[in-house]
């Protein structure tokens, strides 16, 4: 299952040159692993007013590949590469007209009030299989 989010290169998203900053390459893939996360019919401000439970990036790889640029339209792709009871591991691409300029590897562990690991919510668990 891939989930595609889209959203446009804003002025304030880009460098004098007019290239979008490497750093808001992980803002749009947060907002798409939202939008993802709310497609699945999570609430996550539930799950935190709730069980005290919050997502948190544990670990990122990222490659550049090539810039995206000013008012470019962007495609954000998120799919499940592994799931385990507290963390899973997604591939994330953001592209421009079926090209990939950014490709990520994100892990994410779902954190409880404590700030300990806990278990994912069922609907993320299930992925798995």
């Amino acid at each position: 299952m891939t989930h595609r989010f889209q959203c446009r290169v804003y002025y304030e998203d880009t460098d004098f040159g007019g290239i979008v900053y490497y750093a808001n390459y992980l803002k749009f893939i947060e907002r798409a692993r939202s939008e993802w996360v709310r497609a699945l019919g999570l609430d996550q401000r539930a799950m935190k007013e709730g069980a005290g439970t919050v997502f948190a990036v544990r670990r990122i790889t990222a490659e550049y590949l090539s810039p995206a640029r000013f008012d470019d339209l962007l495609d954000v792709e998120t799919e499940v590469v592994s799931v385990r009871p507290a963390r899973m591991t997604l591939r994330q691409r953001v592209l421009r007209e079926g090209v990939v300029l950014f490709d990520a590897e994100v892990e994410l562990v779902a954190i409880g009030p404590e700030g300990r690991p806990v278990r994912l919510p069922e609907v993320l668990r299930a992925l798995a299989g």
